[in-house]
């Protein structure tokens, strides 16, 4: 059975909101874990509620688990290297002089999303979703300038610089990797889509979690020990992330990843009203701009998706 044509949308909301919450949860586990050891955390602890999830689905939908082919093994290998290779370019981003530069042309990931999405997976790209695309791009580095005096400036004559292009590279990385799960969920022919979301999580959760946990167990053993050793604290952040992944994974085998990651940034809307509204904090016009800018994006591609 097909689903809504509009249940994409509250799916990919309420992913956001979950990796709000997962996001939260991981930066108080960094300063004891460090950095890899709290990214190990977020597939671990996912990947029993990854699988318990597999499972509902399973008996709940009545649908058979599916057997997986080269294709799906394919996009999920892919997909999962380049999410942790595009973690770890960010994370070399932040350690640069001009770490704001690079993090600023990472967020440019919406731009490559689309054209992945097209060239891998042959997903159309209409003129209201390139709008949308381009709205939402320029509101999210508005909101988050690597400038703030000569913020356009700045893009257009930084992109050589050494950040810029790490940011680009992990921008491009993070794009492959989404419009790889989407094209693993497809690949799984004769599913339906909830089971073909929940597999593909399944999956992916596990490889990450044996290529990342085997990589700092060879490198670094002891960060393994203290993941392992703070499972109480881990596991909400574990269940939110395979909350938001689930929500993620789902609407990407709906609807095209452009504008489901376009859609997505809803998420940097809710912490600017956060930011306001709770915390009386001041926006400056660029940022004001921005906001104007995202909300433009998100409600072009909820009305044409």
């Amino acid at each position: 059975m097909s689903p809504p044509d509009w249940l994409w949308i509250p799916v990919t909301v309420w992913a956001a909101f979950a990796q709000t919450l997962r996001n939260a949860a991981q930066r108080h586990l960094t300063a004891d874990l460090g950095t890899l050891g709290a990214t190990l955390v977020r597939f671990l602890y996912g990947l029993p509620f990854a699988v318990a999830w597999l499972a509902v689905v399973h008996v709940a939908d009545a649908a058979a688990i599916p057997t997986p082919n080269a294709s799906f093994v394919f996009w999920v290998v892919a997909s999962g290297v380049s999410q942790i290779v595009a973690t770890a370019l960010l994370l070399r981003v932040m350690a640069e002089r001009n770490f704001a530069l690079g993090v600023a042309y990472s967020k440019t990931e919406i731009i490559q999303v689309a054209l992945f999405g097209f060239v891998f997976l042959g997903d159309p790209v209409t003129a209201a979703a390139g709008l949308a695309i381009l709205c939402g791009t320029l509101g999210v580095l508005m909101l988050s300038p690597a400038d703030r005096q000569r913020p356009f400036r700045t893009l257009l004559t930084g992109w050589t610089a050494r950040p810029a292009l790490l940011g680009l590279a992990s921008g491009a990385s993070f794009a492959f990797a989404a419009v790889g799960y989407r094209g693993a969920a497809l690949a799984l022919e004769g599913a339906p889509f909830l089971m073909a979301a929940a597999y593909t999580l399944a999956a992916a959760q596990l490889f990450q979690t044996l290529a990342l946990g085997g990589w700092l167990a060879w490198r670094n053993a002891a960060v393994v020990w203290r993941v392992l050793r703070a499972w109480r604290a881990s596991l909400f952040a574990g269940f939110m992330g395979a909350a938001a992944s689930a929500g993620w994974f789902t609407a990407m085998a709906i609807e095209p990843v452009a504008h489901v990651r376009t859609l997505g940034l809803i998420e940097l809307l809710f912490s600017a009203i956060v930011s306001r509204r709770f915390f009386r904090e001041r926006m400056t016009w660029l940022e004001v701009a921005g906001v104007i800018l995202l909300t433009a994006g998100l409600v072009i591609v909820t009305l044409s998706g």
